[in-house]
Parts: structure tokens; sequence; C-alpha cells
């Protein structure tokens, strides 16, 4: 979905999704309702030890007012709480692409999340120590304003509650919340960083199935949703996780093939299947001039028909769009180019020439991978 940028703050570019201004309207509907004024109007009279008009609260468009206030405040405060992870990140020297605020809070993006496990811990603390300070100064805050100013005292009693109840449960070991990283990180300190996510990430996607059935028994979409993103980020991270271990090491260069099986562009689409089924691969890089141009594949021209396949010629056919690697770049991050491009394979760009990667090769060197442990066999 669409995001808008809306600040900077600290180089970060702080963006609102567009889900979050859908809700922001039913939220300030649901803070504004008579039950949640009346809840809060005896919590935030307790702190401040007198009674706030109630009436006064609930009259005329006044709900309205406090729940647009208290919600907009709300998304201030979980703003601060993801600048939080960031300016600890950025203690660390760690690059944060982005913020962005959605309609269950805020995410904060890492170029690269660290490994260390004390690095992960004290980023990981961070936003719900944050979000206990924002609560601490809006509890000061009550004692600051007149009694008179019975809104101004609703919506900053509000946040201060809502803030350690922000913090509070963003600790739940519910990976990938941030109890749920502090968790891995505390694992990470005695097992390798793979185990540690898997164990995690279980007990997160444990967490999921409970979000999700007291989603339903509450008729809570927003914990539905909650339970869908958890379970969703969880099995995503530790797949991840997995796969770079397994690539640890390893250049694109090291799992590119060599260009042994080739066709000339000019060859026709039946001189293509002779020479699949010749070579049984289904298969080819494709060369212009000795130069390779693109990849061909079985289901290029598996839609074509007899007379097509006559008449057309392997580079009317061949995928030439393919991303352009240096060899020198890591396995991990040419497969997450080879992702974010969609592409089946990619030119890989090295001193002795260029050769093709495909899914297909990655799928093969982790494999080996596996069978040998964490040697290197190649």
């Amino acid at each position: 979905m669409r995001n808008y940028r809306i600040t900077t703050v600290w180089g970060i570019p702080i963006r609102v999704n567009i889900s979050l201004l859908v809700f922001l309207p039913v939220l300030a509907w649901l803070i504004g309702s008579g039950a949640q004024i009346e809840l809060y109007a005896g919590i935030v009279g307790g702190l401040v030890g007198t009674e706030l008009d109630l009436a006064r609260l609930q009259a005329g468009t006044t709900p309205w007012l406090v729940g647009t206030l208290a919600a907009v405040g709300l998304f201030v405060s979980v703003t601060l709480h993801e600048l939080g992870h960031a300016w600890a990140a950025m203690r660390y020297d760690l690059e944060v692409e982005s913020i962005t605020l959605w309609i269950l809070g805020g995410l904060a993006s890492f170029k690269q999340m660290p490994r260390e496990w004390n690095r992960e811990f004290w980023i990981a603390v961070a936003g719900p120590i944050t979000s206990i300070l924002v609560g601490v100064v809006c509890y000061a805050g009550l004692f600051a304003l007149p009694t008179s100013a019975t809104v101004s005292l609703f919506v900053v009693g509000w946040l201060s509650v809502t803030n350690l109840v922000l913090a509070g449960f963003n600790m739940l070991p519910a990976f990938p919340m941030d109890g749920g990283r502090v968790l891995r990180a505390l694992l990470a300190r005695n097992r390798p960083y793979a185990s540690a996510t898997r164990i995690a990430a279980r007990i997160g996607t444990f967490f999921a199935v409970l979000f999700a059935v007291f989603g339903v028994l509450s008729f809570s979409p927003i914990l539905l949703l909650l339970a869908l993103f958890i379970y969703a980020a969880a099995t995503g991270e530790s797949r991840t996780v997995a796969l770079s271990d397994l690539l640890e090491g390893l250049t694109v260069g090291d799992v590119a093939r060599p260009s042994a099986l080739t066709i000339d562009a000019a060859a026709s689409v039946e001189d293509l299947v002779d020479r699949m089924f010749a070579d049984r691969s289904t298969e080819f890089t494709v060369t212009r001039g000795g130069e390779v141009v693109g990849v061909v594949t079985v289901a290029d021209f598996r839609a074509l028909s007899q007379a097509e396949r006559a008449a057309d010629t392997v580079g009317d056919l061949m995928e030439t769009d393919l991303p352009r690697l240096d060899a020198d770049m890591s396995a991990f991050d040419a497969l997450v180019e080879l992702d974010t491009a969609r592409a089946s394979a990619a030119l890989v760009e090295g001193p002795d020439g260029v050769h093709v990667v495909s899914r297909e090769d990655f799928s093969s060197a982790m494999e080996m991978r596996r069978l040998v442990g964490t040697g290197d066999p190649f």
C-alpha cells in the first residue's frame, strides 16, 4: 500500500501508510465514544487526585475533539518509540532507511539488522524505554495543567497511560515485536543466531495463534490483523536468516554456473527444442557474437504454436531484462536482488567474462551447504 512522506528526522524519512490515514478517524471515534471517555476519565482523575468533569467531556462535539487529539498524540508517541530504536541503531553506526506509521503502529526499517546479541538487545529495548519516558513526561505534565483544563488533562493523562501500556505490550516475547527481539538477542548469547531466530519465531507463532483466538472471541479485527502480521513476519525472518546462514561467505560468482550450455540468439525455436532434448536441459544461456545476452527456458516457448516455433528465433523469446551483478557481490544480497527484480536469473560479470546465475543455482548451493556443513565446497 502507498506511503506518504511527511517529514525527516535525523535524515530518516518519516512516512505515513494510507492504512493509517483510513484508520485515524475510526480510532478517534473509538477513543471519543462514551464508554472510553468514562473509563479513562476515572483513571486520569485518579492520577491527578481530582475528578474530571465527565459531562463536559461528553458534551457536543467535545468527544470528537478528545478522540482526534488522543489519536494524533498516540501516533506521535509511536513515532517517538520508533525514533528510540533508530537512535540506538545510529549509535552503532547502523543505517536507518525509514520509519513508517501504519494501522498497527510503526516500523523502523534498517539497512541491515545486527547479529551481535548486545546490539540487537539495546536497539530492541530502546523503543519501550522511550515509550516509558514519554509516559512519565505526560504524567508530570498533568500537574502542570490547571484543573479547569478538562480536555487537556484527559488527553495528556490518556497518553501517559497508553504509552506505558504500549511499552509493556511491545515487550511481550512475540517475535518480531520488541520483546521477541530481546528474546532472540538473549538466546543468541550461547547458541547460533539462526537457532535463536528459529526458537524466537516459534514463540512468536504461538503468540500469533493466541492473538487470533482472542481476536475471534472478542470480535477484534485489529488483533486478527496483528496475529497475521506476527505470523508472517516471524516465519519470514526465520526463513531469511536460514538462507543467509546457508549462503554466508559465498559470492554470487561462487554460485554462478559456467556458461557451458549456450545457444546463439539467431537459432530457431525448433533448434532450441532439439538442443533441450539432446542435452537434457530446460535452460540455456543465450549468446550473440560470443557475448552472453540473456537466458531462455522451456517456459518461454511452451505457449507457442507450431507455426510460431518455426518462425521465431531464440532472440525473440529470451529474457534480456535480467539484473547485472558484480561477481564479488555476496550471494545472499544477489538472491535478494533477484527477488526484488522478480527475475528468474541474473547475469554475473566477472574477470573471466559473463556468467548466469539462476534460482536453481542458489538452491543447489544451499543444498550442498546443508550436506557438507559450513565448510566451503566451492
